[in-house]
């Protein structure tokens, strides 16, 4: 089945693989966080409530969440929530989005949520199920075929004869 016979994502499934990642993300971060900010605490006097500290946790957030997204679809056309989803973004030609159209499809993310997430609601009215970030981007979510690997046939016990018609 080719790229442009795959069958588009909803906007259910894209719900949910964006809520994987979501959780993904707090989970890692949290746990990154207080590791970080025990260690800096050990050796520093610094104060983890001042404006400053706030300001600079919300700006690494931003860039690791804006990392994550641009990377994972950059690389393998998929983050981990959209794998365990079997979803692929993909552009034009079939393939994973490059580098620039990643980071122009994140700016639409954002974009598509100020107004009440009514860019994310284009989903439901597109005929190829495009959202305000894939439109800006020039992507599409399609559900990516998943491979099945046939199980391997046990092996014959020490001294059993294997006939050849299997």
């Amino acid at each position: 089945m080719s790229a442009t016979e795959r069958p588009y994502a909803g906007i259910v499934s894209r719900t949910v693989a964006l809520a994987i990642d979501a959780v993904t993300l707090t989970i890692g971060f949290a746990i990154a966080s207080a590791v970080f900010g025990l260690i800096l605490s050990l050796f520093t006097a610094v104060e983890v409530s001042s404006p400053a500290a706030v300001l600079g946790a919300a700006a690494v957030w931003s860039i690791v969440v804006g990392g994550y997204f641009v990377l994972f679809w950059t690389f393998a056309g998929e983050t981990p929530g959209m794998r365990l989803m079997a979803l692929r973004v993909i552009d034009r030609a079939g393939d994973p989005p490059g580098f620039g159209q990643a980071l122009v499809r994140l700016a639409g993310m954002i974009l598509a949520a100020i107004p009440f997430f009514a860019g994310y609601l284009l989903i439901l009215i597109d005929d190829r199920r495009r959202g305000l970030q894939d439109m800006l981007a020039g992507t599409t979510v399609v559900y990516a075929p998943t491979t099945i690997v046939p199980a391997a046939a046990p092996a014959p016990a020490p001294g059993q004869r294997v006939s050849p018609a299997g």
